[in-house]
């Protein structure tokens, strides 16, 4: 049984084939051997008010009684309460909106007292649909379906979409138009103060979606410009028009030229060494979007609104689709600095004929902590996003990484910081029993030797702890080629390597040279 649902009503159709499910309304058995759960609890059809409330608010007692029962080291999904149907005699009659509004509040008071417990908001769904294309009382008379199964699909989809923002998946990068897309016209012809951008309509719809992609790049996504343009009149629009809010420092990168957008997004993936899967692409003229659409299909390339005040609408649904994740974290945050200063260091390099001078010139500081409730969520996102440099590419959650830490994981963090800014927690070693079941980087600190003295510090500190062996292994994936080798140059020996191309290690903590070069400054928390 791999994964649970507690429900009042009927709802298999709304999930896959790998769920189970209560009996309607039962909490009397609560499998243990589930490594997932869903809390789905509806409305139920009663026309006594009070005898209604009373119920939905039992519902809660009910909840709070599995979760004191359910292992709290496995993801625990709940979705609030909607009222598809009820019928109110009077007017000043609240108790079922007050009783459901008593239900969501416990929801979110459970999740504030529970790490694994994971609260989704079921309006955000039904709010899309009438009440008559929510509810059908065929379905609901027949199966006692509270939802009618015509929207399975879209509710799949829907719900599979929340359960990637909780493993912390989406898109990290947005490419942008410029021309009639960040403003409206055309800069080459109409100049800098011909561009609808600001005031009145439609300059004012350009105006949000700007300051609403500024809010986007707070949370983490990197916005980047592949615009036709002279790349002399951008630089001056950006500088000089009043109403611009993403100018040039809003950007990690750009490419304004004349050549066709893919090479130029192919460019940008390299220059930010990402996958082409983490790009999204946004651009007013279908012609572009269909070139991208067919040379780089990996790029996910919305329809762009055929007028600006549809923007909004757009944006949220852009947001939704590509970039929405539970929650974030403070690295997250500083994306766009840290792509930047990524861009700096290589240009720094390029000074510089003896690589080992230009690792000491740029003060490299270390810091290596153990896994905590201050950092438990990044290192499980790492292990989600990450997989160019990832030996295994196992995916956990939060509440994966909290069960492993009380099973006695060794689990350490990395944060990398140079004289060009700090690039926070970027790397993390999962260490089980005697062997590595994970160990990631992330792809902004490649380059510089920092995994190589990042896995022999955390093998020098097992050994230091009694550890005589570490054992190892590597998966191959189709993105992680680059690190079929690596652990044989930090000193591991290869005992098999099997038809799939996975191999697995051994490394002697007693023999082994260890030596780490002096200029990196690690710190141990």
């Amino acid at each position: 049984m791999s994964k649970f649902v507690f429900r009042n009503n009927t709802i298999e159709r709304f999930f896959g084939k790998e769920y189970s499910f209560s009996g309607y309304a039962d909490i009397s058995i609560i499998p243990q051997d589930a490594e997932f759960y869903v809390w789905w609890y509806q409305v139920p059809i009663k026309y006594d008010q009070a005898l209604l409330a009373e119920e939905i608010r039992g519902y809660a007692r009910n909840l709070n009684f599995v979760l004191q029962q359910v292992d709290s080291g496995k993801t625990f999904v709940i979705l609030t309460m909607d009222i598809l149907y009820a019928v109110s005699f009077m007017d000043d009659d609240y108790r079922v909106q007050e009783s459901v509004s008593d239900y969501n509040r416990a929801l979110y008071e459970a999740e504030a007292s529970n790490g694994n417990v994971k609260v989704i908001d079921i309006t955000e769904f039904t709010r899309r649909y009438s009440a008559e294309e929510l509810f059908d009382w065929k379905f609901y008379f027949i199966s006692q379906m509270g939802m009618t199964p015509k929207l399975h699909k879209e509710f799949k989809a829907w719900f599979g979409r929340k359960l990637e923002g909780i493993a912390l998946k989406r898109k990290k990068c947005l490419v942008l138009d410029l021309d009639n897309t960040l403003w409206g016209g055309v800069l080459g012809e109409e100049g800098i103060e011909g561009i609808q951008i600001g005031g009145d309509y439609p300059g004012k719809a350009f105006l949000y979606f700007q300051e609403a992609l500024s809010q986007l790049s707070r949370s983490g996504v990197i916005l980047a410009v592949c615009s036709k343009n002279n790349e002399r009149d951008v630089l001056e629009a950006w500088e000089k028009n009043p109403f611009m809010v993403l100018r040039k420092d809003a950007f990690v990168s750009y490419r304004i030229n004349w050549t066709d957008k893919a090479t130029n997004i192919k460019e940008l993936a390299t220059e930010l060494n990402l996958g082409l899967d983490s790009f999204v692409f946004v651009d007013d003229n279908p012609t572009e979007r269909e070139l991208v659409k067919q040379m780089l299909p990996m790029v996910s390339v919305p329809d762009f609104p055929e007028q600006p005040y549809e923007l909004p609408i757009f944006f949220k649904h852009l947001v939704e689709d590509c970039f929405k994740v539970y929650s974030i974290t403070d690295e997250d945050r500083h994306k766009t600095e840290q792509y930047k200063a990524n861009a700096a260091r290589v240009q720094s390099q390029k000074v510089f004929a003896d690589f080992d001078k230009y690792l000491e010139s740029l003060d490299i500081r270390i810091t290596i902590e153990p896994a905590d409730e201050f950092n438990v969520q990044r290192i499980a996102q790492m292990t989600q996003k990450t997989n160019q440099f990832n030996l295994t590419t196992k995916r956990y959650t939060d509440a994966d990484v909290r069960n492993f830490i009380g099973q006695g994981w060794k689990i350490w963090c990395i944060g990398v910081a140079d004289k060009f800014g700090d690039n926070g927690i970027t790397g993390t070693v999962m260490v089980s029993g005697d062997e590595i079941d994970t160990f990631l980087l992330s792809c902004r600190i490649l380059g510089k030797g920092i995994e190589v003295a990042f896995i022999k510090k955390v093998c020098a500190m097992l050994a230091e702890s009694g550890a005589g062996s570490l054992k190892a292994k590597y998966i191959p994936t189709a993105k992680n080629a680059q690190v079929k080798d690596f652990y044989e140059k930090c000193g591991f020996t290869c005992l098999m390597e099997n038809r799939d191309g996975s191999k697995e290690y051994v490394m002697n903590l007693r023999s082994v040279d260890l030596k780490i070069k002096d200029f990196y400054k690690i710190t141990i928390k």
